[in-house]
């Protein structure tokens, strides 16, 4: 994996994208890099990313349209 100080300050390592799915549905995630948030279309949620640390934890997720 990429460390940190190689990528741009609000991105996600893409390899880990690949790995990440909705902990709901398992379905895959879209990463919105203006909301720091990685979106799962399929549960309607959005899903916080914390100092680069991606919290994949429903009860904190956002609810979406």
């Amino acid at each position: 994996m990429t460390s940190p100080s190689e990528r741009p300050e609000g991105t996600v390592d893409p390899k880990l994208l690949e790995i990440l799915v909705c902990p709901l549905t398992k379905g895959a995630l879209e990463f919105d890099a203006a909301k720091q948030e990685l979106i799962s279309r399929s549960a309607k949620l959005a899903y916080p990313i914390r100092d680069g640390i991606p919290i994949m934890l429903p009860e904190e997720a956002r609810k979406i349209d």
